[in-house]
């Protein structure tokens, strides 16, 4: 066996962050006992800033708090001065958590941007219809941007939003927290080291999980095109932004298939009701039981605004009872996609075929990678390569990283978070991953995507 260092240096410039590791070679025939680690390194170029960067929160749910919790490990970087929450509750919880004074906390995102500028940035972290308005009043204030994704609705809206960051000199960062874990950034540098010669195609799998599906996306706030997104925009943006990263040319055509089979009311089960807790007679079997996944087993309750204290349960069932989550699946206003198959052209004839799948036991994204002079196999844990001329293997194995980070998206979501106050503080766009500048493409090929599902073409990227 024996090892090889890609080049760390040029590794870091391409990535202003993480992801390297020395790799374990092997036969590609020899069984592997075990993979070198992917190891979580700061480009020691990248000072933080001189005082914290001070942020309003702008959406107080599951994604503000993952943004703002930053603060708690890293109070010399972040500090939370600010928040803009309809419900109350949320409202009161998060204004304790980072002591904001009460003249700091409004209902609505409007309420927080009436007055004038007092903080570096907004974290806005609205639901999906909510981005385009808090991003267009910000700009011309003064504020820099972290935006969660997508950046909006419609590819004119971004436009819009893209210009006035330009115009106004503000950083904006979309939260394509992807690009920031060691996994993808391990990927990436692999795919831009010549080991793969030059990339011929992708394949790439993103298995939902069945019970993530119909939490997220049949009951949930992502579940409607018209309140959120498609589904290729809503939760497969990701995946475009990183084949568009990976590799590393514009995209050209794109050809895309899909639609809603299952959850629909005519695959309703006999004896099925409106809501698992109505008496339905399959409520025990059926694999989506509201009763079942979030009552008897408790688990997806992260949208649930449940008591900090005592016994949960009764708030719970009131929730099944009375609000979304206690819907049957075949019986809720969800239109977005279950399945898609999307075929993409990018320059020099490289071609790339994204699946989505709702209906999987497993998550976990799977991607293949194939070049002139090697390939890869990945699966979120472990990066495996091929060399063809060597006929030897590189693994590498992602847990430490994830470990060593604790932050969603294999430590993506801290890993975005820290390059954002960075850029802020230098103010220099270009030393985020995913600047407005970066993610722009990938959102077009998403939108690109289902006008060719919705018209059943081939789309050219104009």
């Amino acid at each position: 066996m024996k090892n090889k260092h890609l080049n760390r240096r040029e590794m870091l410039k391409r990535s202003s962050l993480l992801a390297a590791g020395a790799p374990l070679l092997a036969s590609a025939f020899e069984s592997i006992s075990h993979a070198r680690p992917i190891t979580f390194l700061q480009d020691e170029q990248l000072k933080k800033p001189d005082r914290p960067i001070t942020a309003v929160v702008l959406g107080a749910g599951s994604r503000g708090n993952v943004y703002a919790g930053y603060s708690q490990r890293f109070p010399d970087e972040l500090k939370i001065v600010g928040v803009a929450e309809p419900i109350e509750l949320r409202r009161k919880r998060f204004s304790e958590k980072y002591q904001i004074p009460e003249k700091y906390q409004w209902v609505t995102w409007e309420h927080a941007l009436q007055i004038p500028k007092f903080a570096d940035v907004l974290i806005i972290t609205t639901p999906d219809h909510l981005h385009y308005g808090p991003a267009m009043d910000g700009l011309p204030l003064g504020y820099d941007l972290l935006l969660e994704k997508p950046i909006a609705q419609t590819w004119s809206q971004c436009k819009e939003i893209f210009q006035l960051a330009d115009k106004n000199k503000r950083v904006v960062a979309i939260c394509h927290v992807l690009r920031y874990s060691p996994y993808f950034r391990k990927m990436k540098e692999v795919a831009s080291s010549g080991v793969l010669g030059d990339i011929v195609s992708i394949q790439h799998l993103e298995p939902v999980e069945h019970i993530h599906m119909s939490h997220s996306f049949v009951r949930g706030n992502w579940r409607n095109t018209k309140e959120s997104n498609p589904m290729i925009l809503a939760k497969s943006c990701h995946d475009l932004d990183v084949l568009r990263w990976v590799v590393g040319k514009p995209c050209v055509r794109v050809s895309s298939f899909g639609s809603l089979k299952h959850f629909r009311r005519e695959n309703a089960p006999p004896g099925s009701t409106l809501r698992c807790t109505g008496g339905c007679a399959v409520e025990s079997v059926c694999p989506f039981s509201a009763l079942k996944i979030y009552y008897r087993n408790r688990t997806w309750l992260h949208h649930f605004d449940l008591p900090l204290e005592g016994d949960q349960g009764p708030a719970i069932m009131k929730h099944l009872q009375e609000g979304p989550y206690g819907r049957c699946v075949y019986h809720c206003d969800n239109d977005v996609v279950d399945h898609q198959v999307t075929l993409f052209e990018f320059e020099n004839e490289v071609t790339a075929a994204f699946s989505m799948e709702a209906l999987t036991s497993y998550a976990g994204r799977r991607t293949r990678i194939m070049g002139t002079a090697g390939d890869v196999v990945g699966d979120e844990k472990t990066l495996t390569v091929f060399e063809f001329k060597t006929r030897e293997q590189t693994v590498w194995d992602a847990s430490q990283a994830r470990q060593e980070l604790q932050s969603g998206h294999g430590g993506g979501d801290y890993g975005l978070v820290h390059d954002f106050v960075r850029a802020v503080g230098r103010k220099d766009y270009k030393l985020m991953a995913t600047a407005i500048q970066e993610s722009m493409e990938s959102h077009l090929m998403a939108f690109k995507a289902e006008e060719s599902r919705l018209s059943g073409k081939t789309v050219d990227m104009v």
